[in-house]
């Protein structure tokens, strides 16, 4: 199961600022959840949370019926695309989107065999012998997507600022995850502090004030 659920989490800084508030929420296997709120409202903290990528104050997360509050993020059946692509500019698309199983041990013909079909699935084939240096940044943001989904995650993490750079490739971007969601069935959890593209999505959205959910549609 690739359902997410909070229990009470909370994330307070050494500062005493409460960046999460006791916040319990249950995420169905396969659904697309937006989380929206003004900057500091903790939607993004939440994502680092489930991603290891940020101390858990208290209270639990689990993936299906898997605690994941001590789990390194490694180990952790999560892909995350945060601010920025973190692509390695010397390595060729086809090496970037690799990386992760060479570092797994997996064999050669399964590492072949999921880059070449998840780059089929984003339309990057032709691009994967070319340096990431020398990519358009829709292709280098597909090459990050595809570098997330070749680990086969059962959650796929997103943070409005992987998109930043402007409208049309926000667009893209959004119709490439929309596209891993409903053809892959991966669970998405999606963070942006637009309000109309929450509502435009047609999918659940958490709106969130000051650490604490403040509503769900």
């Amino acid at each position: 199961m690739a359902s997410v659920t909070l229990e009470h989490l909370t994330k307070t800084y050494p500062n005493g600022f409460i960046s999460v508030n006791d916040v319990s929420l249950h995420i169905e296997d396969g659904e697309f959840v937006i989380f929206h709120g003004p900057s500091g409202c903790g939607k993004s903290t939440i994502l680092r949370m489930i991603g290891g990528l940020e101390d858990i104050t208290s209270g639990e997360i689990y993936l299906g019926k898997d605690l994941l509050n001590d789990i390194l993020p490694r180990d952790r059946r999560l892909a995350m695309a945060f601010q920025n692509y973190t692509l390695y500019r010397h390595f060729n698309a086809y090496d970037n989107m690799a990386l992760g199983l060479r570092l797994r041990d997996l064999p050669r013909a399964v590492i072949d065999s999921r880059v070449k079909m998840a780059a089929k699935f984003f339309g990057i084939t032709g691009v994967l012998d070319k340096k990431i240096k020398s990519l358009s940044e829709t292709d280098k943001q597909r090459v990050a997507l595809g570098r997330a989904i070749v680990c086969q995650p059962k959650v796929l993490l997103v943070d409005e600022d992987f998109a930043r750079q402007n409208d049309k490739r926000r667009m893209e971007m959004l119709g490439d995850i929309l596209e891993i969601n409903e053809t892959l069935g991966i669970t998405v959890l999606y963070v942006t502090n637009d309000e109309q593209e929450a509502l435009a999505l047609n999918k659940k959205v958490i709106f969130m004030k000051d650490g604490i959910i403040t509503d769900i549609r």
